[in-house]
């Protein structure tokens, strides 16, 4: 079994940390995440949380607080005490994307957090309503050329994953399409299965029951290979567009000034989790895929992803001040 990272360190299935993280945790632990109930940063911090609590020996909680393409989220838990109390499940939208569509979104991605484990990314999909009729993706983009009116097409909310790469479709096709942000995937989905918008760009997690059963119609994942829970689905290379490539990864974060401690034994935590068949299997089934960083390289990748797809979404011109 690999390690995950330098800092994780196994004994008898116990993970050794430093002395001075053996008096945290002392009491619950909310991980905080910066969309509804149902969407992919809550179905991982739910299994996070399960896997966890046994480890750490104290009850870790979800709490949930949509808003504004996770900037709400994000701002409250970087003015939170950085004391290992109050974690966020960060993802792509409140750290690098939704921060250049705001003058001030009240924090600093990089400066205002400890990005203290990377967990893993998922693909988006393309995915339209049945009444759609369109067999294919260039089928779907020539059905969408000829309808009078720019097509709308949803997602979890201004700032998202999905957001981000409808504005990349648009652009790359010449399209015109209409943004309808929701507060996340899930009153967004309700829509699309009752009729009320025929387009969204998601994340796969939400969308592989509906796809699997048959009440939305896939056309192409974000990827460069096909996802594992839908490998019907072609890649959006494949189905005539190599360019539309995104993903939405997601980690742990603190606020910024985390001791170092404390940021050892997350990640340790968080790693040993990561490696059990059961969460594997769990995230699996929903098409998200873990992965391995040290601590510093997962600090060093979120700067990485601010300067470059941040500047990427500058480039589009997109606000919602």
């Amino acid at each position: 079994m690999p390690l995950f990272g330098a800092m994780l360190c196994l004994s008898l299935g116990q993970a050794v940390v430093p002395a001075a993280a053996q008096g945290w945790p002392a009491r619950p632990i909310r991980i905080v995440v910066t969309f509804p109930p149902g969407g992919s940063s809550d179905i991982v911090a739910r299994v996070l949380a399960e896997a966890m609590s046994p480890r750490l020996g104290q009850r870790v909680v979800v709490d949930n607080r949509p808003g504004a393409g996770g900037t709400l989220a994000a701002a409250h838990v970087s003015q939170q005490p950085a004391d290992g109390y109050t974690l966020m499940l960060s993802n792509t939208a409140p750290i690098v994307n939704s921060p250049p569509l705001y003058t001030n979104p009240g924090y600093d991605p990089v400066k205002s957090f400890t990005h203290v484990a990377y967990l893993g990314a998922t693909t988006m999909v393309v995915v339209t309503n049945l009444s759609v009729p369109a067999a294919d993706l260039k089928g779907l983009m020539a059905w969408m050329r000829a309808q009078p009116q720019p097509v709308t097409y949803g997602t979890s909310g201004a700032g998202s994953v999905g957001h981000v790469v409808g504005s990349m479709f648009a652009a790359q096709t010449g399209i015109p399409l209409n943004h309808a942000p929701y507060r996340g995937s899930t009153p967004m989905q309700a829509d699309l299965l009752g009729g009320s918008i025929l387009l969204s760009f998601d994340t796969l997690p939400e969308n592989v029951e509906n796809i699997r059963a048959g009440r939305l119609r896939a056309y192409a994942v974000t990827a460069p290979a096909r996802a594992p829970s839908v490998p019907e689905v072609p890649t959006t290379a494949e189905a005539g567009l190599p360019a539309l490539l995104a993903a939405n990864w997601l980690g742990l974060s603190a606020p910024a000034g985390l001791p170092p401690a404390v940021v050892a034994r997350l990640h340790a935590e968080v790693a040993a989790a990561l490696q059990t068949t059961a969460v594997q299997e769990r995230l699996a089934t929903v098409g998200i895929v873990p992965g391995e960083m040290t601590q510093p390289e997962f600090a060093g990748f979120v700067t990485g992803q601010v300067d470059t797809m941040g500047a990427a979404v500058r480039a589009m011109g997109i606000r919602n001040d």
